[in-house]
Formats: C-alpha cells, sequence, structure tokens
C-alpha cells in the first residue's frame, strides 16, 4: 500500500489563495516559501515577517502546523510584530548585560515615549535591603551597544521551550530575578514556557522574532541613572526617535516605582500574594489615601499661585481619569476656600461646516481647530478682567453653535476649571496671559512591572478601562472598543502626548489595585469576542496578560470608595460638579 505524505490546507491572507503543505510544517518554512515579506499598505514598502496570527492567535515562526487554518504572516509594521521586536532586543540586551556585569542584574523600569528605561542593579544590597544603581557611563554605553550588534550579526536563534515551573523557578532565582520566580509561584501552574538565547534563559509573555538577525534597527542613549533602549519608529521603522524631552513624565513614573517599593510591592507576585493572603482591602485604602495626597499636593500649589492664577487646564489621554480628577481636584480646592468654576470645552466646538476635515474627507473634531479658540480666549480674558460673559452651547444634533443663556463671571475666590485634550496645548490659550494658568496632566503612569524585564503598558491599562466604561456607559461592545483604539492613540500622538511636559503638575492616576479589579470586569466581556472578530488577537493578547493578576473579589471591590477615580469606569461614583 502507498505511503501518503500527511497533509494540512491553510488559507494565507497575505496572497488571498489556498495552499497546502506537509502536515507539522513551521510558519518559517512555509513564509520562505510563500510570504517572505510583509507589504505596508500606507509606504508601500515591504519588511521581513516576524511572526504570524493563526486564526487571529499571535503565534512564532517556529509555530508548527497540524490543522486546518487561516493565516496571516505580519512584520514590523503590525502592533504585534512590533511587540515581537521590542521583546527580542530586550532580550539580546540582557544576554549583553549579563555576559558584560556577571555580579549585577538588568531592571527594566518604565516605558518612555523614547523607548524602554532600563537600570543595571548591583546584586549587593544596602542596610535597607536595597539594590544600588550600577553607574553608567558612556564607554559602557559604547560597549553595550557594540555587544548588541555583534550578536545581531552572529544571527543567533531564538528557541522556546516547555519545563516544570518549580526547574524554571529555581533558573530565575539562579538568574537573581526574584520578582520572575515570585510571579510564576503565584500563578500556581504545573509548566512555564521559557525562551533562550546563546545560553541563557528567560520568560518574555508573548512571542520573539526568529532570530537576532531581524534586529537591525535600534539604538541606546543615557537617561537619568540608566538608559533607554530606542526601537524603531512606529510610523518609519528603519529609524529610530529622535530624544524628546520626558523629564517630568520620567519623575513622576520613578516617584511612583520608589513608593511601590516602599510598601513593598516589586512587581506583580507580590500584588497577587497580597491578594491571596487577604489584604486587597488594605491594599485599597492604602492606594486611595496615596491619590487624595497627591490631589491636595497639587491643590496647594495652585493655592500658592491665588493671587496669580485664575485659571486651571487639566488634560490627558483618553480614560486617564480626567473627569474624576478634575472632581476630585475641585473638592481640595473647596477645602482651600476657593470657589470652582467649570467650563466645558465641548461647548466651543465651531459650527460642523467650519471644522477641519481627515485626509478622507471625515470631519476632525479632534482638531485644534475644530474649537473656537477666539471665542474661548476672549471669553476667558473677559473674565479675569471682571467681566461677565454668556456660555456658548453646542448642539451635536444640528451641528451648531448657539446661546446657553448662561452667564458666568470670576469673583475674588472663583477659579475657572476646564478639562479637555488640547489643555496642555499653549496654542489654545495664546491670547491668555501664561501666568493666569495652571495646566494638570493627568494619566494612568503605572510602573509596576510584571517582573524584572517584563512592563505593564499603561496604554494596556487604559485600554481595559475604556472597555469597561464604554460598555457600562455608552452600550459600545468590546470589540468596537478594541477596533476603535488604534485612532484613539493616534490623536493622542498627535495632539497630547507632545505637549505633556508642559504640565504644571502631573497626576498619576494609577493604582495598584486596579489590574486586579480591572480583571473581574473585563474577563467576561474580552471572552465574549468571538475568534473570528478582526478584534480577536488584541482580546487574546489582553486576557493572556490579564491571566497573570490575581482577580478581586466583589466584596473587595464594595471597598472601593465612591469618589475612586475607578468609580469613573466601573460605576457607583458620587462626585458632581455641583456639589456644596
Amino acid at each position: 500500500m502507498e505511503n501518503k505524505i500527511a497533509e494540512v490546507k491553510f488559507w494565507c491572507v497575505n496572497d488571498g489563495k489556498q495552499h497546502t503543505v506537509p502536515l507539522g510544517a513551521t510558519l518559517g518554512e512555509i513564509s520562505t516559501q510563500w510570504c517572505s515579506k510583509v507589504r505596508d499598505q500606507k509606504t508601500g514598502k515591504t519588511y521581513p515577517v516576524l511572526a504570524a496570527l493563526v486564526d487571529n492567535k499571535l503565534k512564532e515562526l517556529s509555530y508548527k502546523l497540524v490543522n486546518p487554518s487561516k493565516v496571516e504572516f505580519i512584520g514590523i509594521t503590525d502592533a504585534d510584530g512590533r511587540r515581537c521586536y521590542i521583546r527580542s532586543l530586550g532580550f539580546v540586551l540582557q544576554k549583553v548585560v549579563r555576559d558584560l556585569y556577571p555580579d549585577n542584574v538588568l531592571i527594566l523600569d518604565h516605558n518612555l515615549p523614547n523607548g524602554a528605561y532600563y537600570e543595571i542593579h548591583e546584586l549587593s544590597v544596602d542596610e535597607d535591603g536595597k539594590q544600588d544603581v550600577h553607574s553608567i557611563k558612556d564607554s559602557d554605553l559604547e560597549r553595550i551597544k557594540e555587544e548588541m550588534l555583534k550578536i545581531i550579526d552572529r544571527d543567533l536563534p531564538f528557541t522556546k521551550e516547555k519545563m516544570l515551573s518549580e526547574d524554571a523557578i529555581e533558573i530565575f532565582k539562579s538568574n537573581h530575578q526574584p520578582l520572575k520566580a515570585e510571579l510564576l509561584a503565584s500563578l500556581g501552574k504545573f509548566s512555564a514556557s521559557v525562551y533562550s538565547l546563546g545560553g541563557i534563559t528567560d520568560t518574555f509573555y508573548g512571542p520573539l522574532v526568529p532570530s537576532t538577525g531581524y534586529l537591525k534597527v535600534f539604538s541606546i542613549m543615557r537617561y537619568a541613572d540608566g538608559f533607554c533602549l530606542q526601537s524603531p519608529k512606529i510610523n518609519d521603522p528603519e529609524t529610530v526617535s529622535a530624544p524628546i524631552n520626558q523629564d517630568k513624565i520620567a519623575s513622576t513614573l520613578k516617584t511612583y516605582s520608589r513608593w511601590c517599593e516602599t510598601i513593598g510591592i516589586n512587581g506583580v507576585g507580590t500584588l497577587n500574594k497580597i491578594i491571596q493572603e487577604g489584604k486587597a482591602i488594605d491594599l485599597i485604602n492604602i492606594s486611595e489615601a496615596l491619590h487624595e495626597k497627591e490631589y491636595a499636593r497639587i491643590a496647594d500649589e495652585i493655592y500658592k499661585k491665588r493671587h496669580d492664577v485664575k485659571v486651571v487646564l487639566i488634560a490627558g489621554p483618553s480614560s486617564s481619569g480626567k473627569t474624576s480628577s478634575s472632581l476630585r481636584l475641585a473638592l481640595q480646592l473647596k477645602v482651600l476656600g476657593m470657589n470652582p468654576k467649570v467650563i466645558e470645552l465641548d461647548n466651543y466646538f465651531v459650527d460642523r461646516e467650519l471644522t477641519p476635515k481627515l485626509e478622507n474627507g471625515d470631519y476632525d473634531f479632534e482638531h485644534l481647530h475644530a474649537m473656537n479658540l477666539d471665542l474661548l480666549n476672549q471669553q476667558i480674558n473677559d473674565m479675569l478682567a471682571g467681566k461677565e460673559v454668556e456660555l456658548p452651547k453646542f448642539d451635536f444634533k444640528e451641528g451648531k453653535s448657539l446661546p446657553s443663556g448662561i452667564r458666568m463671571s470670576l469673583k475674588e475666590n472663583d477659579i475657572l476649571m476646564m478639562e479637555g485634550i488640547h489643555a496642555l496645548n499653549p496654542e489654545m490659550t495664546s491670547a491668555v496671559d501664561d501666568s493666569r494658568i495652571f495646566r494638570v496632566y493627568a494619566s494612568a503612569l503605572t510602573s509596576l512591572n510584571l517582573d524584572e524585564n517584563n512592563n505593564i503598558s499603561t496604554s494596556d491599562n487604559r485600554l481595559l478601562r475604556r472597555i469597561i466604561r464604554d460598555n457600562r456607559v455608552r452600550g459600545i461592545t468590546p470589540e468596537e472598543t478594541i477596533l476603535r483604539w488604534h485612532n484613539v492613540r493616534m490623536g493622542e500622538v498627535r495632539n497630547i502626548f507632545p505637549f505633556q511636559e508642559n504640565a504644571d503638575a502631573i497626576f498619576n492616576s494609577a493604582l495598584l489595585f486596579e489590574l486586579p479589579m480591572l480583571k473581574y470586569f473585563a474577563m467576561p466581556l474580552l471572552l465574549r469576542i468571538l475568534p473570528s472578530s478582526p478584534a480577536y488577537t488584541e482580546a487574546v493578547r489582553l486576557i493572556k496578560f490579564l491571566g497573570y493578576m490575581t482577580p478581586l473579589q466583589p466584596s473587595e471591590i464594595d471597598a472601593i470608595p465612591p469618589t475612586s477615580i475607578m468609580r469613573e469606569f466601573i460605576g457607583g461614583q458620587t462626585l458632581s460638579h455641583t456639589g456644596l
């Protein structure tokens, strides 16, 4: 009887054709035959295949095809391909630091607009039990970069294997990675996936590229006590981003990181342990107390300048807690005897036909000049001069700006508060004396990491917040929120992030207990997304990410106070602008 080679069929999204391959062929082998490059739809340029989506699930190119599937090969211009690149580049850095500094350990502290901020910590600890940061010289950075380039030129493979969790934990302990060992222990799993590169072993919570030769574009720049590992630009993967000023954001992240260390939470493993031990309510209380202290601090700064400052502008990216922050800050200002008055910037839109348009012809409602800046500046100046003005009211149905009948003026203890995406852009209030304005930037700047070299994305944090709120308040499905998120992020890149360093104060709206809380609400919503949905890949990634968290229970969630920022997303908030 003739032996027939077992085969499997797959549909290739990239070329729109069905193919037949031997059963167990790897994605890398298939890519070499049918799709070694992927084309960027915007620029027409082609880039190497880094990974693939198999039935909308992200897989390494070493993955073996054993079932009929839909396969889409992706490169660095895809968000998931970019993550694969960044993780792999971090592993190369990890190997170099271990080789060059065997008595030290590399720590990914947090992400910055320029890239990932790393420090090299000495293994010895001081009298407080803390590791000193290894002093980095320019010559050190040159040597690290040189060694990274050598590894990239050698095109070493990244390999993946499964092992018993207790064996992996022992490896991480010997690698001086206690946070990684603690996280794995807190999950209670019997096995773990580990990656190897040139004799060292580590974990990365997502696929890597096939080998180091794919990682041609990167740079390293000195920053603070460590350095920043720069990855390719999102819109131009052949270059890295130019350095930008980010001192205020970096300082806020570092302050939060030190606070986490002070209360003994250095990673998600520690966080899981606290929740598993029934201490979640204590964690909620101390996290909320920190927020209250920060609101009071910012209010005190404004109060000290009360003879000059009469306008507070609040900005921040989507789901950063801007609304709750403005309400909580208003309460603190009232405690100090000031009387906040609120202007809603959405009422200053120009008539619909005057709104700038996008390239596709749609109205660009996020454009700065979608606002009537002349009217806004005139009314602010009139109120600062002691005059009374009639505020506008925008009719969103008709697309017209109308008189509201509401009149406002500013008395001695009054202070004007406005919240909006352009609030940190100096052009929005270009005709107003800048000394009369205090600007606040609010964002969920979590610097709590999964472990020593796997960080938590602030964007993911905000996306989970938005998924829950959109579904609860607006009836928007998780799928719709995920599919809109890219455009939301691009709007933030244009209108918010370039101006964040203009802030007089930064409020970090991240809360230590929020990811375990978000898991309770988000997981059922994400699990509704079908495998055939274009949002499924992202849903699977978020589900996997939340899988590292021990969720809060309903009785613990009930302990979250009604004034918490989290109540803006999960409901039950009692804050309002009316107040006393």
